[in-house]
């Protein structure tokens, strides 16, 4: 009998081709992990997902069981227990000095009084100067936002631009997440700018231009209104 079950292949750990598969949901969490430069806490996965707190909480215990996702305490910050942190396991996505000093700068900015205004005009000033330096120059109002968005896709926000309505514009990651889900009005504010400032490196108008921070589950929504030359 032992024999017809090593046979069998009933005895022994699995090969690994026989692990289950990740579900949709599952897999959609992982990859949202590995995409980001720092931890995530479970608050902002749930907020960038649109799932509840306990589904969230589910997938991301079974990812670290599966030893997918690492967990570990944030550092200590004022009254209460520090929140858990998550990062994806041999991706590199663990915490960066980018991100580090831009949540550092977002929470300076939010202590000052008025933290959306500076946001936004840093953030121009930065998209003038990466239109700038990408070789930006005045061109058609279509033209400019199809730069824009290619922009946006270099920075990592990985727009999805629909081609019967190119003014609204998902952006379907964030380079700093964890950073937005703690102060979204200055972090926001900073990426509103980078649409306005690129866009006017190109010579286009920007009035109108929004930016609907977690407009859904898996994305912010960007609004560039018609143009003015195309509106004419």
């Amino acid at each position: 009998m032992e024999n017809n079950a090593r046979a069998s292949g009933r005895l022994g750990p699995r090969d690994a081709a026989t692990t289950p598969p990740l579900s949709r949901s599952r897999a959609a969490i992982l990859e949202r992990l590995r995409d980001q430069p720092q931890a995530l806490t479970l608050a902002a996965l749930v907020t960038a997902t649109g799932l509840h707190e306990n589904t969230v909480r589910e997938h991301v215990d079974g990812l670290v069981r599966r030893g997918l996702v690492r967990q570990h305490r944030a550092e200590p910050s004022g009254r209460g227990r520090p929140a858990w942190l998550y990062e994806a396991v041999g991706t590199g996505s663990g915490p960066s000095e980018y991100a580090g000093l831009a949540a550092a700068l977002a929470a300076s900015l939010a202590r000052t009084p008025a933290p959306v205004e500076l946001a936004t005009d840093a953030g121009e000033e930065w998209g003038r100067q990466l239109a700038t330096d990408r070789g930006a120059a005045a061109t058609t109002p279509e033209a400019a936002r199809t730069q824009v968005v290619s922009l946006l896709d270099d920075l990592g926000f990985s727009p999805e631009v629909a081609p019967a309505q190119p003014t609204d514009v998902r952006l379907t990651r964030c380079p700093l997440l964890e950073a937005a889900h703690r102060h979204p009005d200055v972090v926001c504010a900073v990426h509103l700018g980078i649409v306005r400032g690129a866009l006017s490196a190109h010579g286009a108008p920007t009035e109108g231009t929004t930016l609907l921070p977690f407009a859904e589950p898996g994305a912010c929504r960007l609004v560039v209104p018609p143009l003015a030359a195309e509106a004419s």
